[in-house]
């Protein structure tokens, strides 16, 4: 499919502004944009309350053992990485490669070679940290992939969205609805950008641990993996100070098993691996454990 058909800026003026506005600012230097997404992460924290709250709830779950001050400076941190990632998008989908390569840091990149003489497609499983759209330019940088996205109600920001993704990669981005796509992408050895670590509320999951917590997976990883002969290549990105560190592991050995829930928990105690490692860039204003096990009270009540 090629790209698609921009919708009229005159129908979306505001919007078309904004993305041109972002155009310009993606030539500014990394570390200033980064300055103003910190000063936007600041504001947020102080005026976006019910976000506050859902972020406080999930650090309260995940992090008891953080007493209140450790806890509330978490919440502040985040704030400010989750400010840092509205700029983050706009230097993914609009920075010059060569200047945003120099804020590059790669890890296991041997791991990529692997997979890419493998023979096989791969879901390259991943969970969403702040800086999560900058992590998926970087890797396109050094290999095919496909994204995934959710599509966007407004159809010029739907527009925008797509044309970021396959403008990053030169292929056509898919929609995490597309499973019968998906399969056959990965069997003919595609790539996919692919983030199991929300609840999505889909009928093929289980509740699995999460820090501790139930929290209902899905278990598509695992089906998608045997039904697409597919691997499994794990990779995450962290921003420490102005370098952006991609991190890829080699490919999961063992995988998929004919147990689901074993392989769900596999990938969730990564994830929480990862996730320790800065645990301020992980999108906690998530409802992650907004569904519970039947009889289980809603641990988000009152917010």
């Amino acid at each position: 499919m090629s790209k698609r058909t921009k919708p009229k800026a005159s129908d979306h003026k505001l919007l078309a502004f904004g993305i041109f506005l972002a155009k310009m600012m993606a030539h500014l230097p990394l570390p200033f944009l980064l300055f103003l997404g910190r000063i936007v992460g600041w504001i947020s924290y102080y005026a976006a309350a019910s976000r506050r709250k859902i972020i406080r709830r999930n650090i309260e779950l995940c992090f008891p053992e953080l007493d209140t001050k450790a806890q509330k400076k978490l919440i502040k941190k985040n704030f400010s990485a989750m400010g840092m990632a509205i700029f983050e998008v706009i230097i993914a989908w609009y920075m010059p490669q060569k200047q945003l390569e120099k804020h590059l840091v790669y890890e296991g990149l041997d791991n990529l070679k692997a997979f890419e003489e493998s023979g096989h497609g791969a879901l390259l499983l991943t969970l969403h940290m702040t800086p999560l759209e900058l992590g998926g330019r970087a890797i396109s940088f050094k290999t095919k992939v496909r994204g995934m996205y959710r599509p966007h109600e407004n159809e010029y920001y739907e527009y925008v969205q797509y044309q970021g993704r396959y403008d990053q990669s030169g292929l056509e981005p898919i929609t995490r609805d597309e499973t019968r796509r998906m399969i056959k992408l990965l069997r003919e050895g595609d790539l996919i950008w692919y983030a199991p670590d929300q609840n999505y509320g889909s009928t093929d999951h289980v509740f699995i641990p999460f820090f501790g917590i139930k929290a209902l997976t899905i278990t598509a990883t695992s089906t998608l993996c045997r039904v697409g002969k597919a691997k499994a290549l794990p990779y995450y990105v962290v921003r420490k100070k102005n370098r952006y560190h991609i991190i890829i592991e080699p490919m999961l050995e063992d995988f998929p098993t004919k147990d689901l829930e074993a392989d769900t928990l596999r990938i969730n105690n990564l994830f929480e691996k990862w996730i320790l490692t800065a645990p301020e860039q992980y999108l906690w204003a998530h409802r992650r454990f907004k569904t519970r096990p039947e009889g289980e009270p809603d641990l988000y009540k009152n917010l």
